[in-house]
């Protein structure tokens, strides 16, 4: 039998080198996706104690701030643009669809005005510019095209805020604002499905639209409350021109006691 060569150095060396490199090659790969996510804006530990401040409640950080502010958003546009399906709507279940948005929003905002009011910020009382730009596309729209549009418009509305509200949900340390996520949760989510169920929506489209495009910050973050001073209430809600598009009136009653 010919003796067997020996095993030289270099090769224990570079097999002992491979092993080692493919087990780092794996550590990274399992770090890496907890490296990328702790930079994303606003879910790195450094910024969530940065921005946050203290409330009897919890923490409130800028992410909380910034839901707080887009549940009211939501309300200013969707539900006079619920009010629109019920007068426009074709169809039945275009009807249906914006009685479920003008209920839905008449609650949520009600609790989003308590909610503001107990942790001292102030609301938006004007939707956005794109907001502003949908409902007059659905004011401009007649007949089945408006119920295409009032239901692809609304449908892409709630996907962008439903991971808003389940990133909120999920991370927030302040009582109130987990409150307000749940409730916003169920409303959305209604939203969805009675949306979904007028059977104009394009979920090719939809599909589309979502991978494109990112929910976009609201200008800036919502400055923090002032934990010295008593919360001001909610501004009041400022009934746009036109009387289609009327919302309910702020609460009268006077604020309540100091929070402290």
């Amino acid at each position: 039998m010919r003796p067997r060569p020996p095993i030289s150095g270099r090769g224990v060396f570079n097999g002992t080198g491979l092993i080692v490199a493919g087990l780092t090659a794996t550590l990274l790969a399992l770090i890496f996706p907890l490296w990328s996510y702790a930079d994303r804006s606003g879910t790195g530990p450094d910024v969530l104690d940065d921005q946050s401040v203290p409330t009897r409640f919890g923490p409130l950080s800028a992410l909380d701030r910034e839901f707080v502010t887009k549940v009211r958003l939501a309300g200013l546009w969707e539900l006079p643009a619920g009010q629109l399906a019920q007068e426009k709507g074709t169809t039945q279940a275009v009807r249906t669809a914006g009685r479920h948005l003008v209920d839905g929003h008449v609650f949520l905002d009600d609790r989003v005005r308590d909610v503001a009011r107990r942790l001292g910020l102030e609301l938006p009382n004007e939707p956005n510019e794109q907001q502003r730009a949908w409902l007059g596309t659905l004011d401009a729209a007649q007949g089945t095209t408006y119920d295409r549009e009032f239901a692809n418009i609304l449908r892409l509305a709630h996907g962008r805020v439903f991971g808003v509200v389940a990133q909120v949900r999920a991370s927030t340390r302040n009582s109130l604002v987990r409150g307000l996520a749940d409730d916003a949760n169920a409303t959305v989510l209604d939203h969805i499905k009675v949306l979904e169920a007028t059977g104009y929506v394009d979920f090719d489209q939809l599909a589309r639209d979502m991978a494109a495009t990112s929910t976009p910050p609201i200008t800036n973050s919502p400055a923090p409350p002032g934990p010295a001073t008593d919360p001001a209430p909610a501004v009041p809600m400022t009934p746009p021109p036109s009387p289609s598009y009327a919302l309910p009136p702020a609460a009268t009653s006077p604020p309540g006691p100091r929070e402290s």
